[in-house]
């Protein structure tokens, strides 16, 4: 007796369902959405602080897909670098132009990048705060040579205002005090500025400067101790460029004062 053979369809073995595959493959996914969206925020950000090259980038990418349209009818490397390049210096060169334009036309004190350190030519001392003082004076230290000048004043500065290091290499201490004209600097101003000065501070040349003037006690005493003065009319010589540097040696006379009436050692 033949028994018929059955037979037997082929199985059909489908894709194994991969879970580590599956969880890169979403992963990857938020990356891209994630850098997608970073990339968008950054555009729209260049876009609206820098419209210029904005336009720089969307005319580098507009050239890119033409030449990648056209290099469906023949790609040459060489030529989509000349046109990309070609567009890419037009687009940059436009582009400053009018920023220069723009710059050109904005008023001198509202234009970029220039310190604010001739505030005490440009305005009266009396019109600065004490901190706007102290940093014009830094500023005319900085504008004449020296190096290393820093704003130090504040609680605890211990008298001293302004640090800075003078071409010819000595450390120069100043002491700032915005005044009114009425208000004139004293012995006991400078007593306590000579008791750190020198031995705190360090200093090689001690300077005293104010928006008004000394009393002739505190000139004395500048004068026994080796303090310089430098009150509001050599102030505005020193500004100006009229007058030197409170730590440049001036001539003396005979009653022991410099050519500006102020005590020196």
């Amino acid at each position: 007796m033949t028994v018929p053979e059955r037979r037997t369809r082929p199985r059909r073995y489908g894709r194994r369902f991969d879970l580590r595959a599956t969880a890169v493959f979403f992963g990857l996914a938020a990356v891209g959405l994630i850098v997608v969206g970073w990339v968008g925020r950054m555009a729209v950000d260049v876009a609206q602080r820098r419209p210029l090259w904005a336009v720089v980038l969307v005319l580098g990418g507009v050239v890119a897909g033409v030449a990648c349209r056209r290099g469906r009818f023949g790609f040459s490397p060489s030529r989509l670098a000349r046109r990309t390049t070609g567009a890419l210096e037009e687009a940059t060169a436009t582009a400053l132009d009018a920023l220069e334009e723009q710059r050109s036309a904005m008023p001198a004190d509202e234009a970029p990048g220039v310190e604010d350190s001739t505030a005490v030519a440009d305005v009266g001392h009396e019109a600065l705060s004490p901190d706007e003082f102290e940093q014009a004076i830094a500023g005319l230290c900085v504008r004449d040579g020296c190096a290393e000048v820093e704003v130090v004043g504040g609680a605890g500065d211990l008298g001293a205002d302004v640090v800075a290091v003078a071409p010819d290499g000595r450390r120069v201490v100043i002491q700032c005090k915005r005044y009114g004209d009425d208000n004139k600097v004293g012995s006991q101003d400078l007593q306590r500025f000579g008791g750190t000065c020198f031995t705190v501070h360090e200093a090689d040349v001690a300077v005293l400067v104010t928006s008004s003037d000394f009393t002739a006690p505190a000139v004395e005493y500048a004068q026994q101790c080796g303090i310089v003065c430098v009150n509001e009319a050599r102030l505005r010589d020193w500004s100006e460029g009229l007058g030197p540097a409170p730590w440049v040696p001036t001539p003396l006379v005979e009653d022991g004062t410099d050519s500006s009436g102020q005590a020196v050692q």
